[in-house]
Formats: structure tokens, C-alpha cells, sequence
């Protein structure tokens, strides 16, 4: 393909809009692909703590992998698998928050079946390891669940910085 070929395409996607990167598409087409794309959101949010993957998401919705990847990420503005672990972890906050549970059964009960990989992207999200986040949050005063919840929401699209330990 040549190169005045490609940048209609790069420019479109570039400015992130889905209704010119799926130029080709009818609108009828483009409108049952944001269908799928909203199913598989929502079965993410529903079935957060299942084993799920992209390609298990894929075939729910009769795609590809690579096509399914690619639109959430253009509509939602991260991949599949980013947004699952987003759900996993911001469960994993509330449940930590509880306290009555160990980072370790927390881990598996948010689905994730590694306890590095998810310390790891705990991490990543929210600036402090899980153990550290469940110790503050005990020691912490009560607030309201809806608002513990708006206060602790994970950073996406970027990763939070780490949390200095502070030298007594």
C-alpha cells in the first residue's frame, strides 16, 4: 500500500474518532459494533473475578482478538484486558478497605490467580502495595462506602506514581 494511501487512516486514528476509522462500515454495522463492544464492557464489569481473557471475550461477541483489542481500545480509550484488570483492582480496594480479608485471598477472590501479578498492578494503579493500602485504609477513619469509592478510584490510562516510604 502506498503511502498516500495510509494517511487518511493514520489521520483518523490519530484523532481517535470511530466513526472515521470505520469508514468502510455501514452505519448500521458501526452501531452493532458498538453493541458488541458495550457487551463485552459489560460482562467485564459482571464477570470481573471469572477466568477471562480477550480471546474468550472475542468469541463471546464474534470477533477476532486482534479486532476486538483494537475498537475497545479506540471507544474506550484502553484494551480489554487493561480495563479488566482496572474492574479487579478497584474491587480488590474495597475489599481491602474491609479488612477482613488477607491481600492474598483478596487476589483470588478479584479473579486474578497470580499474587505477584496483581501486587505488581495494584502497584502500578494505585501508587502503593496492597498490604500498604489495606494497613492505611484500617487505620483510617470511616467513611461511606459511595464515597470511599470515588476518593480511592484507580488512575487510569497512566500509571500512579509510587509512593515514597517516609523515613520516621
Amino acid at each position: 500500500m502506498t503511502r498516500a494511501r495510509l494517511c487518511p487512516v493514520t489521520s483518523s486514528v490519530s484523532r481517535g474518532t470511530i466513526s472515521q476509522v470505520t469508514s468502510s462500515a455501514t452505519p448500521a454495522e458501526h452501531l452493532r459494533d458498538l453493541a458488541r463492544l458495550r457487551r463485552v464492557r459489560d460482562r467485564i464489569d459482571r464477570e470481573y473475578a471469572q477466568p477471562l481473557d480477550v480471546e474468550a471475550l472475542a468469541r463471546g461477541v464474534h470477533m477476532s482478538a486482534g479486532h476486538l483489542s483494537r475498537e475497545f481500545r479506540i471507544a474506550y480509550g484502553e484494551a480489554p484486558y487493561t480495563y479488566l484488570m482496572t474492574r479487579r483492582i478497584e474491587r480488590a480496594m474495597a475489599l481491602l478497605r474491609r479488612g477482613d480479608l488477607s491481600v492474598t485471598e483478596v487476589c483470588f477472590e478479584v479473579g486474578c490467580s497470580s499474587l505477584g501479578t496483581f501486587s505488581t498492578r495494584f502497584t502500578e494503579l494505585v501508587g502503593m502495595p496492597p498490604s500498604i493500602y489495606r494497613r492505611r485504609a484500617a487505620g483510617g477513619a470511616e467513611m461511606p462506602s459511595c464515597v470511599a469509592k470515588q476518593v480511592t478510584r484507580p488512575i487510569r490510562n497512566r500509571e500512579a506514581r509510587v509512593a515514597e516510604p517516609r523515613l520516621a
